[in-house]
């Protein structure tokens, strides 16, 4: 499918795009190109093939919860910037 120059300098300026000729040439090139394409694509038969949200298998990758010990307080407060007793301080976030 051939697309003119009046189309792309349209496209463009619905693009706010300002284009040289040169470029308005290459666009109209590429874009008859991609409708060359897609044409052809349209020509397959997939009234057989049902419809999918995602070309793969789409699954949660989620482990399954497991209980298991907890770092001692002390290794936590060892990294943190400012602690108060066996507390970590924050900055006040709700005046």
């Amino acid at each position: 499918m051939e697309i003119s120059r009046q189309q792309v300098e349209h496209i463009a300026e619905l693009s706010r795009l300002a284009l040289s000729g040169s470029e308005v040439d290459l666009y109209r090139t590429e874009l008859s190109a991609i409708l060359s394409y897609m044409d052809k694509l349209n020509e397959a038969d997939t009234r057989a093939v049902p419809p999918q949200e995602h070309a793969c298998p789409v699954s949660p990758h989620l482990r399954e919860d497991r209980v298991k010990a907890s770092l001692p307080g002390g290794e936590i407060l060892m990294n943190a910037p400012d602690r108060d007793g066996g507390h970590i301080r924050v900055p006040k976030v709700i005046p």
